[in-house]
């Protein structure tokens, strides 16, 4: 191909563009963007009740989807290829007692923390006998440790006589 040719030619943009399937919406992200990070950026972005995206794929009508991994890079196979996300709705029964495992979000801090499936329900823990021996310890620990002060400290002035007397 000549330079002319080439700068004729169509030239990707410099983004792709993944549809989330729950919502409609179209999200754009920089080339070299991996799959996890677009997946919890869109679940993210989800209402509260909307099915969370699983993972992305690229589909072509009349071809096998190509399937995005969590460490994988957003590729645009050209025309015809479309970015889109797989979710909930598409495996029905997911949701009711089997969990997928969404992909974790890393942050900041270098924690990571999933909020892929904004649908899990956080129980409250009951309260359990080890949970209440634990408690009891900490308050006999803290008014032992309150007591050997408090006997050093009634045992100081002596201390101090002592060591002066024998000088």
């Amino acid at each position: 191909m000549s330079e002319a040719e080439q700068a004729n030619s169509p030239k990707p943009p410099p983004y792709l563009e993944v549809l989330c399937k729950s919502s409609g919406k179209k999200t754009r992200f920089a080339a070299g963007t991996k799959a996890g990070f677009a997946v919890s950026l869109i679940n993210r972005k989800l209402g509260i009740g909307a099915p969370v995206a699983l993972h992305i794929e690229s589909i072509r009508e009349g071809e096998e989807p190509i399937i995005f991994g969590p460490d994988a890079v957003l590729v645009n196979y050209g025309n015809g290829w479309n970015l889109q996300t797989v979710s909930e709705m598409d495996f029905p029964g997911i949701g009711k007692g089997k969990h997928v495992r969404g992909f974790p979000t890393q942050i900041p801090n270098g924690k990571n923390v999933d909020l892929t499936n904004s649908r899990k329900m956080v129980s409250k823990p009951g309260i359990s006998f080890l949970y209440i021996a634990k408690v009891s310890l900490a308050f006999v620990l803290m008014f032992m440790l309150a007591g050997v002060f408090m006997l050093a400290l009634d045992n100081l002035p002596k201390l101090i006589l002592l060591f002066n007397s024998s000088m």
